[in-house]
C-alpha cells in the first residue's frame, strides 16, 4: 500500500497539485437481530477502496475507486485534478491549509476481546437470552434485540509527508420493547434510544450491557407506560434530563452549531447552518456557569475517538464552553486558518468514496459535582425524563422540541409515578442558561450516536457524547398532547 499511495501523491504533483492526500479504507460490518424469539436479520459486509483529494489553483478535487491497481490510481488522481481545476473556475476564495501536517504512526482501538472472533452462535444466544427475559412480561407485544460490530482499517498519506495507519473497532447493541393496548402504543429501550448503544470497544462492551439482566425491567416499564398518566400539558417546571437524553440534547443543540463549515455557510442544505457566528467566539454566554463542554477524540469508548482525523491531524481536546462562555469550534485545516487558528482534528469521511467533512468527535458535557440522589432530593417539584423518543430543531439550531420514552414525577425531593409522552421545548442559549446542576463522574457515561447525517451525497458519522444527568429550571413541558 505504501507504493500505491506514493504513486497517487507523485501523480498529483506531476499534474500540478499544490497539496494531495490519499486514504485507503477497508471496512467490515456484522449485524444481527432477533425479534420475538426468532432471528430477524443477519448481515456481513466488507468494503475496500481508496480516495484521492487534491488542491489545485486554490480549489478542491476528489475522486475514488474500489480498484486498487496502478493504472486505476493514475486515472483517479488525474480525475481529481481535473475536478479541482474545474472548481477553481468558480471559487470565491482560494483554499489555504496553514501549517503542514506530517503525522506518523499506528493506532488501534484498545479492546479486550475481538468481536469478530466470537462465533455468531454465541452472539445470537445472547440475544435469545435477552428476548426470553423480555417475554416474561405479558403485553410486551414486540421484542427486539440487536448487535452490530465494525472494524475499519485505514491508511492515510499526504504530500506534506504524513503517513498513518489506524484500525478502529466498534461494538453496539441493545434491546427494545413495544407494548400495545387498544390504541395506546408505548416503547422502552436499553441502554439507549431505539435499543442501540455503541462505542469504540470490543465484545466486552456488549457483555457489560447485561441485556438479559435488564430485559424484564425494560418490558415492565413499557407495559406500565400504557396506563401511566401523561406529561402535564403546557406547564413550566423543573426538568432533570437523564444522561442519554442529555447526550441527544448536546448533539443537536451544541454539537451541530459548533461545526465551523455550518457557520461559514458551506454546509446548509442538510440540517441548516448555525446561530454561533464567529463574532460570538469568546464573547457569547452559551449557558450557565456550570455548563462546560469539551470536544475531544481521546476518551475510551467514544465513537469520536481515533488516532488521527482524515486530514492526518492528531487526536486532541478542545474547550467549547467554559463556565458558560462559548470558546471553541469543530474545525478543519481550511476553516481554522480563516480564524487564525490550526485544525483541532474534526475532519472525517464515512468511507473511501466520500470527501472528509467537519464532524463531531466526542462532544461532552463535563461532569459536575452532584450525586444523582442528592440532585433528586434537592428538587422540590419537577419531572425526570430519560431516553429519547423524538427530536426536532430548526435550521439555526435554536428552537427545539424533544420527547422522551419515559418520565418520572418529582415531588418534595422524591421520584414518584411514571409519566408517559413527556416532551419539552426551549431555545438553545436560554435552555443551557437555565442549567443549574450537573451530576458527577459516577453518573457520567460516554453515549454513542451512530447515525448522524450530513453532506451531499449523504454521509453517516458516528459521534460520542459524554454526559450525566443535568437539571434545568423553568422549562416548558407537555408541548404535544
Amino acid at each position: 500500500m505504501k507504493d500505491f499511495m506514493a504513486r497517487a501523491l507523485d501523480m498529483a504533483r506531476v499534474r500540478g497539485a499544490q497539496y494531495a492526500d490519499v486514504r485507503i479504507v477497508h471496512s467490515t460490518e456484522q449485524s444481527l437481530s432477533v425479534k420475538n424469539g426468532v432471528v430477524d436479520g443477519m448481515s456481513f459486509a466488507e468494503s475496500l477502496g481508496f480516495g484521492v483529494r487534491v488542491l489545485v489553483d486554490g480549489a478542491w478535487g476528489f475522486a475514488s475507486s474500489r480498484e486498487l491497481a496502478g493504472e486505476e490510481v493514475d486515472r483517479v488522481t488525474a480525475l481529481a485534478v481535473q475536478i479541482a481545476r474545474a472548481s477553481a473556475l468558480v471559487k470565491d476564495n482560494p483554499v489555504s491549509l496553514g501549517p503542514p501536517v506530517t503525522s506518523q504512526g499506528v493506532y488501534i482501538t484498545p479492546i479486550k476481546i475481538d468481536p469478530f472472533a466470537i462465533p455468531t452462535e454465541d452472539k445470537l444466544a445472547l440475544l435469545f437470552e435477552a428476548d426470553k427475559a423480555m417475554a416474561r412480561v405479558k403485553k410486551a407485544k414486540v421484542r427486539h434485540g440487536s448487535l452490530v460490530f465494525l472494524r475499519e482499517m485505514k491508511t492515510f498519506a499526504n504530500s506534506d509527508g504524513a503517513e498513518a495507519q489506524q484500525t478502529i473497532y466498534e461494538a453496539g447493541g441493545g434491546i427494545m420493547v413495544t407494548a400495545v393496548e387498544g390504541d395506546e402504543v408505548q416503547r422502552r429501550s436499553y441502554p439507549n434510544s431505539a435499543g442501540r448503544q455503541q462505542g469504540t470497544a470490543g465484545w466486552e462492551y456488549i457483555l457489560d450491557m447485561d441485556l438479559a439482566g435488564n430485559g424484564e425491567r425494560v418490558a415492565s416499564e413499557a407495559v406500565a407506560l400504557l396506563s401511566a398518566p401523561p406529561c402535564p400539558a403546557d406547564t413550566v417546571t423543573t426538568v432533570i434530563l437523564g444522561g442519554a437524553q442529555a447526550a441527544l440534547q448536546i448533539h443537536e443543540s451544541c454539537g451541530h452549531p459548533i461545526e465551523l463549515d455550518r457557520v461559514f455557510g458551506s454546509e446548509a442544505a442538510y440540517a441548516g447552518t448555525s446561530f454561533l457566528t464567529t463574532e460570538k467566539l469568546n464573547t457569547f454566554h452559551y449557558g450557565s456557569e456550570v455548563v462546560n463542554v469539551t470536544a475531544e477524540s481521546l476518551r475510551p469508548t467514544g465513537l469520536g475517538t481515533f488516532g488521527w482525523d482524515d486530514e492526518g491531524v492528531p487526536a486532541g481536546s478542545t474547550p467549547i464552553v467554559r463556565n458558560g462562555l462559548f470558546v471553541g469550534y469543530l474545525m478543519s485545516r481550511e476553516t481554522a486558518l480563516r480564524l487564525g487558528l490550526t485544525s483541532n482534528g474534526c475532519m472525517r469521511a464515512s468511507g473511501w468514496n466520500r470527501i472528509p467533512l467537519i464532524r463531531m468527535t466526542n462532544v461532552n458535557l463535563e461532569p459536575g459535582t452532584w450525586a444523582f440522589d442528592d440532585l433528586i432530593a434537592d428538587t422540590d417539584d419537577g419531572i425526570y425524563m430519560e431516553t429519547n423518543r423524538s427530536w426536532s430543531i430548526d435550521d439555526k439550531r435554536l428552537n427545539f422540541q424533544f420527547g422522551t420514552e419515559i418520565g418520572h414525577e418529582i415531588k418534595h425531593g422524591k421520584m414518584g409515578r411514571i409519566l408517559k409522552n413527556c416532551t419539552y421545548t426551549g431555545i438553545t442559549p436560554e435552555f443551557w442558561a437555565s442549567c443549574d446542576a450537573v451530576c458527577d463522574e459516577k453518573n457520567w457515561v460516554m453515549w454513542g450516536t451512530p447515525n448522524c447525517g450530513k453532506g451531499q451525497p449523504g454521509q453517516i458519522a458516528h459521534t460520542g457524547h459524554g454526559a450525566a444527568a443535568a437539571r434545568f429550571r423553568k422549562v416548558k413541558v407537555g408541548v404535544m398532547k
